[in-house]
């Protein structure tokens, strides 16, 4: 996800966050300007994290006023916290542990399913 928003030059608005002032009255023509490109980067942000998650996902973020607050609410869902993590890991190397070839599947099946859960592993940290 890093990399999407990155490529699009919005993964700096989606880590430090935007807010929306209280009041933009005497500001100048190019604070306003800047202003406006800052609210665009966080809108465009939102809406690749919009496109990117399923729809359990998206019902999750729907509500979230800015990109910050959406990728808050995935990173906490998604990777729970740090004890959840560890428990994840554990039951994953477990797994990984366990593994035998079933005499149904062919090597070629084995090793799809042993990187499997390595990649999820790598994914949860």
């Amino acid at each position: 996800m890093e990399a999407l928003l990155g490529s699009q030059d919005n993964w700096d608005v989606v880590k430090t966050g935007y807010e929306e002032p209280a009041n933009t009255e005497g500001y100048s023509n190019a604070q306003l300007n800047a202003l406006k490109v800052a609210r665009a980067k966080d809108k465009a942000a939102l809406y690749l994290l919009y496109r990117a998650v399923d729809k359990s996902g998206f019902e999750k973020i729907a509500n979230a006023k800015s990109s910050k607050v959406a990728w808050d609410i995935l990173e906490k869902v998604n990777k729970g916290d740090e004890r959840v993590k560890q428990v994840r890991l554990q039951t994953l190397r477990g797994e990984l542990e366990n593994m035998r070839m079933k005499e149904s599947e062919n090597v070629s099946e084995f090793i799809t399913r042993v990187e499997t859960v390595v990649n999820k592993l790598n994914q949860n940290g």
